[in-house]
């Protein structure tokens, strides 16, 4: 074990953030007629990537902003087809695309939001879209289909005609705040917006578009850490942070933004001028921005600590991913230049040669499961290190979790918390009933079992109780955890990250 500094410190304050975001939103709807179709950018729920980043930061605090507004606001819902059709998954809660769309409406119901409709986007008749579709409808959920877009990106007239945004049928609101989202980047938020902002016009209605991002944060420089931590982010789709031209020519002022915004705002502005009538709304894709990020951070050094951490995972995610198939070769030495752009290396993740030692550990002792040799390592927030390594009973994971949850506990590591004859029942259970080829337990099932045990075994009970405190935590495993390893670590809603090498010479991996 060692001691490290305090991992959990704050450096972002809720409060205020919420109530400058607050401002500047209903600022931005009065300069339009009292109609705003406000596209949110990265998530609504759960941004976890905020959180991180930006310690302090409420990873629900845009809800608790729309919950301010909710009197004055619905939500369009935007999926593309194309995610569908591909079960495009979501990372942080390991889910497809229209899962998480069927998730995200039951949350913002359960908040009180309005969900308006749901558009599918570039929608060309996908099997899969339709299947979405119809299983939306049947359960009362207004649906829109959207076309790809004729003429674009060149020919602006075609484009911004009865031909191309005119196509698509018009999704009926009535508030004033029109919020328009959806899973992931490529949704077709945009072209959502725009399409209804030309239906509006021709109905006479003046309504205004404005974009609400939290990253890249453009009153801070390009190269602030939590802005290299976007480009980390965003590594499989190449973003760059960047001065933003346009800004600069128009006010003589530096802000930052990224490239496919500045690359597409003249096209961008073309198309709002006529949807308008010439009426320009924006000088800038800065200019269309309302976010207020920046107002919340009180304590920079801490910022910069935890956006360079969050470089460090991104860098293991895209190794992992592309270790499994998941992504390509380029994004992997994307996230690898990001990486050394910043002086980073893999040792300076805390947990990362810890776990790596726990695995020699594991190997020197020749208690490995079926010849491989896994280690994992937990940072407390008090800044302890707990390692766990495999076993023919444990999967190194969770040998781990038991091991912090007896240190969070002050029990002794040396003392069994699961007793034998459950870990012989499952056993067996995996074993000889089920046919399974894999019989040591992995995150998933520990949990299960302890809780199991903690109903005749205090000392257990003590354990359970501390889970709740590894929340947040940075976890590191030397291995790629398995689906069960994966989940289990999910729901403890702790930092991981791995190696990408595989935990079994098996291909195929259910257990």
């Amino acid at each position: 074990m060692s001691k490290i500094e305090d991992s959990s410190r704050i450096g972002f304050d809720n409060e205020k953030y919420l109530q400058e975001q607050t401002a500047a939103i209903l600022e931005r709807v009065s300069r339009f007629n009292d109609k705003l179709y406000l596209e949110f950018g990265g998530k609504i729920l759960y941004d976890y990537h905020a959180a991180r980043v930006l310690p302090g930061f409420d990873p629900n605090v845009k809800m608790r902003l729309l919950q301010k507004l909710k009197d004055k606001v619905e939500v369009i819902l935007c999926i593309y087809a194309g995610d569908i059709e591909r079960n495009k998954v979501r990372a942080d809660f390991g889910i497809t695309y229209d899962v998480d769309a069927l998730k995200s409406i039951d949350d913002l119901r359960w908040y009180g939001i309005h969900v308006a409709a749901v558009v599918i986007t570039r929608y060309q008749n996908q099997p899969a879209a339709t299947v979405f579709k119809n299983k939306l409808e049947l359960r009362g959920v207004k649906v829109y289909l959207h076309y790809p877009t004729k003429g674009y990106p060149m020919d602006v007239d075609k484009i911004v005609s009865d031909e191309g945004y005119g196509a698509n049928e018009y999704i009926k609101t009535t508030k004033p705040i029109v919020i328009v989202t959806g899973p992931g980047p490529g949704s077709g938020k945009l072209a959502t917006c725009l399409c209804n902002l030309y239906h509006e016009y021709k109905k006479g209605v003046k309504a205004g578009y404005a974009k609400f991002e939290t990253f890249p944060i453009w009153d801070l420089p390009i190269d602030h850490m939590a802005n290299i931590a976007y480009e980390a982010a965003t590594a499989d789709l190449r973003d760059e942070n960047m001065i933003d031209v346009h800004h600069l020519k128009a006010y003589g002022i530096k802000v930052t933004n990224y490239n496919r915004d500045i690359e597409a705002f003249n096209l961008l502005k073309r198309i709002l001028e006529k949807i308008t009538g010439g009426e320009s709304m924006y000088q800038s894709p800065t200019d269309m921005g309302v976010n207020r990020a920046s107002a919340g951070i009180v304590d920079d050094a801490i910022i910069t600590e935890a956006a360079y951490q969050e470089i460090i995972r991104r860098y293991f995610r895209c190794a992992a991913e592309y270790a499994m198939g998941l992504s390509d070769k380029n994004t992997l030495t994307r996230s690898a230049e990001i990486m050394k752009k910043v002086g980073a290396g893999e040792e300076n993740r805390k947990v990362v040669l810890p776990a790596r030692e726990a695995a020699k550990d594991a190997e020197q002792s020749g208690k490995g499961n079926a010849g491989i040799f896994c280690g994992a390592a937990i940072e407390l927030h008090d800044g302890t290190i707990i390692t766990g390594k495999n076993s023919a009973l444990l999967h190194a994971s969770s040998s781990l979790i038991l091991n912090a949850t007896k240190h969070l506990a002050g029990l002794p590591d040396n003392m069994y918390l699961l007793p034998q004859s459950i870990i012989d029942s499952v056993t067996h259970l995996k074993k000889d009933l089920l046919n399974g080829k894999m019989v040591s337990l992995d995150v998933e099932e520990t949990l299960i079992v302890l809780a199991i045990s903690a109903l005749s075994n205090p000392a257990a009970q003590m354990a359970l109780e501390k889970l709740k405190d590894l929340q947040g935590c940075e976890v590191h495993s030397t291995h790629i955890p398995t689906p069960g390893d994966e989940a289990g670590f999910r729901k403890l809603k702790v930092n991981l990250t791995c190696d990408p090498e595989f935990s079994s010479k098996r291909l195929f991996i259910s257990e």
